[in-house]
């Protein structure tokens, strides 16, 4: 690969993680992140239980689980991804309590997180208080009584659509895609809200993904009629209890974070005061990478986000890109392989991994479209396996991203430990990277092809449309 733009070294600081141990020249471990997520999508808490040592085997330290409430029961109390049933239906909260009949119950969650602490892998929840279920007329009962009723539960715009995102006070206050809008700052519904959030701590939760956070009000937004304070988030994260409950377990414990989708008035920087955040820009700027088969245009350095980098999440696709619009579904697996390679060799940024249906292709999205199936092999595939190693053995490292004159191959080196490199060309390619990597022959983890270091150039040749990791 010659004449070689560099692009970046960095060496930022770290939020809340250690990055290993010292190298043997002394030197001290440089700041980064080193969790992986697989999200589980969909998988029952019994399906992950079932494969925590894949799992663990593949590199992946937490797991996402879908969301764990009540919910909405499908047509003919069908168990499909889209048909009788669907996914989102466990996004249609009927009340706060663990349990819902396509994931699995207390109990089992219970099981799940248990078995999982034995392989060190931490189980977070998506939760979602923003809204309920469509259909108001299965909120539970219990619900109700503890909130105060049903006009007490909503804010007072929470049946009225949103019809301006960017407009703070509908965006967190109004209708989203007919789910109704919850009074979140109502604390009968905060204090009943946190008696769930404490029970999947008890349960052996060790974090959460807030679904919708950007549609719950922060103390620089404007008020609902019906609230004296926008102090939800201050209440979800424990800086304050409400009617005499609190967060159980101390934030800087648990791993957190908000999908915060950007846009042109979401309030990144104050969110990122609570909570990790999506990198959902870099995602989308990832993608038009991968399609085109080029960087042409698109700079990889730049995180689209005004939030620091080691404060991000970050995906290739999510659930979302996938399912509502189908924008990444027509990407092929060992593409998107190839965009995690980058993600997970990065030195900031924790990556999610989503995990497809089982049985999809670029024709049928939904594959054998069965809720609470594990997902397809992608997220144990080889190429992704030897990335999420790559990270861990990098850890403690700086990190040098390259990308090569004709913006096809990317490369990114840990601290002169290892590299990993993408094609993203449908050609062969030669290599030609500069690198600090010491004089000799490596082997490549994916493929077992042999490359050369010699007075600072990497050589070896690379397949189309691949990935290489040497250290």
């Amino acid at each position: 690969m010659k004449n070689l733009k560099l692009i970046l070294i960095a060496a930022l600081g770290l939020l809340g993680v250690s990055c290993g141990n010292k190298s043997a020249e002394n030197v001290p471990a440089a700041d980064c992140n080193n969790d992986i997520i697989l999200h589980a999508w969909s998988w029952s808490f019994n399906t992950i239980k079932e494969n925590l040592k894949e799992i663990a085997d593949a590199g992946y330290t937490i797991v996402q689980t879908s969301p764990a409430n009540t919910c909405i029961e499908g047509e003919n109390a069908g168990m499909q991804l889209f048909g009788e049933g669907k996914w989102y239906y466990h996004y249609q909260p009927t009340d706060w309590k663990i349990g819902n009949y396509q994931l699995g119950t207390r109990d089992e969650f219970i099981a799940l997180c248990a078995e999982a602490k034995k392989y060190g892998i931490k189980i977070i929840v998506d939760v979602l208080p923003n809204h309920t279920a469509i259909d108001r007329s299965k909120v539970k009962a219990d619900l109700l009584n503890a909130v105060g009723g049903m006009d007490n539960l909503y804010h007072a715009n929470g049946l009225t659509p949103i019809t301006d995102y960017n407009d703070r006070m509908q965006c967190t206050t109004g209708e989203m895609g007919g789910l109704p809008d919850v009074n979140t700052e109502n604390p009968d519904f905060q204090h009943y809200y946190m008696l769930y959030v404490n029970d999947l701590l008890a349960c052996g939760a060790r974090g959460f993904r807030y679904d919708t956070a950007k549609h719950i009000g922060l103390p620089s937004d404007p008020l609902d009629p019906k609230a004296k304070e926008n102090d939800f988030w201050d209440i979800a994260t424990g800086r304050k209890e409400v009617k005499g409950v609190k967060l159980a377990l101390p934030m800087d414990s648990l791993f957190v974070y908000g999908e915060v989708l950007q846009d042109k008035n979401t309030k990144e920087t104050e969110y990122a005061e609570y909570m990790g955040l999506v990198a959902s820009n870099f995602g989308g700027k990832l993608r038009k990478v991968l399609n085109s088969r080029s960087t042409a245009g698109e700079d990889l350095l730049d995180w689209s986000h005004p939030v620091e980098a080691k404060k991000l999440i970050t995906w290739v696709e999510s659930h979302d890109t996938y399912c509502n619009a189908h924008e990444s579904a027509s990407i092929d697996d060992n593409v998107i392989a190839l965009g995690w390679v980058f993600l997970t060799a990065r030195q900031f940024g924790t990556p999610l991994f989503y995990s497809r249906p089982d049985g999809r292709t670029p024709e049928n999205y939904w594959g054998n479209n069965l809720i609470g199936a594990r997902g397809n092999d992608s997220f144990k595939s080889p190429v992704v396996v030897e990335a999420n190693k790559f990270r861990h053995a990098m850890a403690g490292t700086t990190e040098n991203v390259q990308v090569s004159a004709d913006s096809t191959i990317v490369s990114v080196e840990r601290g002169g430990k290892g590299i990993a490199i993408i094609n993203l060309a449908e050609n062969e390619a030669e290599a030609g990277i500069a690198t600090t990597l010491p004089d000799g022959t490596y082997t490549d983890k994916v493929s077992g092809s042999e490359f050369s270091v010699n007075k600072g150039t990497l050589a070896g040749k690379l397949a189309p449309l691949s990935a290489v990791i040497i250290y």
